[in-house]
């Protein structure tokens, strides 16, 4: 620990500590108050600054790791709901909607394209996760850079957990209580409590029965 006595040394525990909180962003929520005196001010700054940038707003006491890259142009807002957190090096294009208490975890790469992505509340997103919420043609008669681009939208329900490097694609919705397993591709609808693994995705079992 450093000598709090030495600015210096403070400073670069504060630096290293909020890189540690940048890819760990659930170590926010059990800072203690002596943390939280420089913690908070760091996180409002950064908040307020986005939000002065993009069509982005933020809840009540959430977390955005500052190497994390949102984007939001009007009409294409990002939205986060109270106690959620980005980590770091997570790429966000809205439209997208966040819910209350969602975790999105480092590396995750999400666009909504032009219907949006909404997350539901109490919703954990693991690391590298990638939803899409368009998708381009197919048509053999032009090139795929030529093809026009659809957009359904993706929608998660609440209390739903992705796995470590799973992929949605556009049109999908998952069901409440949903779990998603690590690196599956889901291209169909999920419904409530199932459990899915596999590409593309399939049920392997209910959440229910794991009780």
């Amino acid at each position: 620990m450093p000598d709090y006595r030495d600015q210096s040394a403070l400073a670069h525990y504060q630096d290293q500590h909020k890189k540690r909180l940048s890819w760990m962003p659930w170590l926010y929520y059990r800072l203690k108050e002596k943390h939280l005196s420089w913690a908070r001010p760091w996180q409002t700054s950064l908040q307020t600054e986005l939000s002065a940038l993009e069509t982005v707003s933020f809840g009540q006491n959430c977390f955005l790791a500052p190497e994390a890259q949102l984007f939001a142009e009007p009409g294409r807002a990002i939205t986060m709901g109270d106690g959620s957190f980005i980590a770091a090096e997570s790429f966000l294009h809205g439209p997208i909607q966040i819910g209350r208490e969602v975790a999105i975890n480092h590396r995750c790469s999400f666009d909504g394209g032009t219907k949006g992505i909404i997350i539901g509340d109490q919703t954990r997103i693991a690391n590298s996760v990638q939803i899409w919420g368009f998708n381009h043609g197919m048509h053999p008669e032009h090139p795929i850079y030529q093809q026009n681009t659809r957009s359904l939208g993706v929608i998660i329900g609440n209390d739903v957990w992705i796995g470590a490097g799973a992929g949605i694609v556009d049109g999908v919705k998952i069901g409440d209580h949903a779990i998603v397993g690590m690196n599956a591709v889901v291209t169909n609808d999920i419904p409530a409590w199932a459990i899915v693994a596999g590409n593309p995705a399939k049920i392997i079992g209910d959440r229910r029965d794991k009780s």
